[in-house]
């Protein structure tokens, strides 16, 4: 998540954190925008921010709460409970295995060969933005959520 926020503060964006309250966790780091800086004891409420304001995925290689980020969003996705979604694995060596058992979960059945075009496994930057931008494209048009900024302006 620094990078990120690094990123988006070094390109004139605005810095959102969403950081969980754990006892064995770092604090915030200190590329956030201070007034955009929300802390949270729930999981769940986490990930429906995550989702609901977000308008595509980019994950890096992480633990358990990265591999459950994933299988909710592509869950919610795959439903159809959320549309024109990109999301994009970067690090092929580090995400090889868990496309294996997506692969695995296709031929046996469980998921559909179609589930398996939701996710882009790439290391390159440029496919990774190329994928995204496919989702913004006449053909897409990944439609503006809800700002979360009505949540910060209520802080």
């Amino acid at each position: 998540m620094e990078a990120a926020n690094k990123g988006a503060q070094l390109g004139g964006g605005k810095s959102v954190g969403l950081n969980i309250e754990l006892p064995f966790e770092q604090e915030s780091n200190h590329y956030i925008d201070r007034d955009a800086n929300l802390n949270f004891d729930n999981f769940f409420v986490r990930k429906t921010l995550f989702t609901k304001y977000s308008q595509g995925f980019v994950m890096m290689p992480g633990g358990f709460g990265t591999m459950d980020e994933f299988f909710e969003t592509v869950t919610l996705i795959q439903t159809k409970t959320i549309t024109q979604f990109p999301i994009v694995l970067f690090g092929k060596e580090y995400y090889k295995d868990l496309m294996e058992t997506i692969e695995a979960m296709a031929k046996h059945g469980t998921i559909s060969t179609e589930d398996m075009q939701l996710v882009l496994l790439t290391d390159d930057i440029d496919e990774a933005i190329q994928h995204i931008r496919t989702y913004i494209t006449a053909n897409y048009k990944i439609r503006p959520r809800k700002r979360l900024w009505w949540l910060l302006e209520k802080r």
